[in-house]
């Protein structure tokens, strides 16, 4: 931390966010998350002109320029992990080349309730400034306004202040490569640098809201200004009138957002340091990888035509749970061992039941773990369907080898039916019957569709 600050309380350092709401409280305040970039090689970090000032002033305020060089490096190489964006700090865990793993912050002084009074009062005065930022935009003449008004938006030289656990006192690539990640966020949402000078964005167009309304209401009653304490004291709730006077700062709803064509990658957790008893970084990040798969695929449900008028989903008992968790994630073998005593079978069995969840969830898992008793009508039928499958001599032996189960003669294959009447494949690999395919109404299809280990879904 810099000797230059008297107070580190404008910094985001862990004093809350400084606003009314959390300041002197402990809390850190608002903060965004954002999923680490894909490498990004031969493309520059921002095209915007705030993004580009945003590095100018990194550029200016480091002393060697070798350090920024290989950050950048790291950051086109994806070496930066998620991005945490809060009042006065941004945080990110950034990979050397060789793996080794650093907490890099850049700090940034936060705007004092003077300043922000300020900057909304001049924002109110011209709202084509709340227009351009509800457009993602940051026009030449928003920030000159401001610094007008006495606030400085943008950072200057020496204001990007680095801490990283790699021991640097000024900037490294690490603290570099954060901030050329940044930049690039700063070129989709301004919003980005508002929150690092200490406010959020739904706050922001909350008191803006109450500002117009102030000054809407002022001009009706007396052609006098109402100030925005007046507003805070004396506005419960705003007539209708005056929220159609206002409406012009609330952004439109927006259009249903694109389907990622895969998962986010979560933070990385390992921060060389002993977690907590309890806490196991691993587990942790397996269910935020999770999170992310499971978000993706409700996305991807609640976007498709005629989803409100699916029936709920079945609620999973914790040991289906377990196996969904495995096969959507992929964990390592430790957590797995993990996943395999929670889903109530050895570790050396999770692979059959992971397989089974990939070919058809719950039903395939139930085919697998239970063997039930058809009552004579269902049995009848199955032998009906198992006798009309094939043409004449293309049959295969079959043997009956369960209540629900055939097997054929002379091969590693069998049948199972469940209780709903399709019919699953079954192949043994090294002693043991694994899953083989989806269900299918034919005894024949099924069989026809067993795939070996080497063909199974992943």
């Amino acid at each position: 931390m810099s000797d230059d600050y008297e107070d580190d309380r404008r910094y985001g350092a862990e004093y809350g966010d400084g606003d009314a709401e959390g300041a002197g409280d402990g809390r850190r305040g608002p903060e965004r998350t954002f999923a680490a970039f894909p490498p990004a090689r031969g493309r520059g970090f921002a095209t915007s002109w705030w993004g580009r000032a945003w590095l100018q002033a990194l550029e200016d305020t480091a002393l060697d320029g070798q350090q920024l060089k290989q950050g950048r490096q790291l950051a086109r190489q994806g070496g930066v992990g998620a991005v945490s964006v809060r009042p006065g700090r941004i945080t990110a865990i950034v990979r050397d080349r060789d793996g080794t793993a650093h907490r890099s912050d850049v700090l940034l002084q936060r705007l004092d309730a003077d300043d922000w009074d300020r900057f909304l009062d001049m924002a109110v005065d011209r709202a084509g400034h709340i227009a351009a930022l509800l457009d993602r935009e940051m026009p030449p003449h928003l920030v000159e306004d401001a610094a007008g008004a006495g606030v400085d938006l943008l950072p200057g030289i020496g204001d990007l202040e680095p801490e990283c656990t790699c021991g640097a006192w000024d900037h490294c690539p690490h603290s570099g490569a954060l901030c050329y990640q940044v930049a690039r966020l700063l070129d989709a949402d301004p919003f980005v640098l508002l929150l690092m000078r200490g406010r959020d964005e739904r706050r922001l167009l909350d008191e803006l809201q109450v500002r117009s309304a102030a000054r809407a209401a002022g001009a009706a009653d007396s052609g006098t200004r109402a100030s925005a304490d007046d507003a805070r004291r004396e506005i419960q709730g705003v007539p209708a009138g005056e929220a159609f006077a206002a409406a012009g700062i609330l952004p439109p709803l927006p259009a249903p957002p694109p389907v990622p064509g895969e998962a986010g990658l979560g933070p990385s957790l390992d921060t060389e340091t002993r977690p907590p008893a309890g806490v196991d970084p691993a587990a942790l990040e397996v269910l935020a990888a999770d999170s992310a798969v499971r978000a993706r695929r409700l996305l991807m449900d609640a976007l498709a035509p005629g989803h409100e008028e699916q029936p709920l989903p079945v609620e999973l008992t914790p040991p289906q749970d377990a196996v969904r968790l495995a096969a959507d994630v992929r964990p390592e073998a430790r957590t797995g061992a993990l996943l395999a005593a929670a889903s109530g079978r050895p570790a050396a069995e999770l692979d059959a039941a992971v397989r089974a969840w990939r070919y058809g969830g719950v039903a395939a898992l139930a085919v697998l773990d239970e063997e039930w008793t058809p009552d004579p009508e269902h049995l009848e039928r199955a032998r009906v369907r198992l006798g009309e499958a094939w043409e004449a001599g293309e049959r295969p032996s079959l043997r009956v080898s369960g209540r629900a189960r055939w097997t054929v003669a002379g091969a590693d294959l069998q049948l199972r039916l469940d209780r709903d009447g399709r019919w699953w494949p079954y192949r043994r690999e090294r002693g043991r019957w694994i899953p083989a395919g989806p269900a299918d109404d034919s005894p024949a299809g099924a069989l026809a569709g067993a795939e070996s280990t080497a063909e199974a879904p992943v």
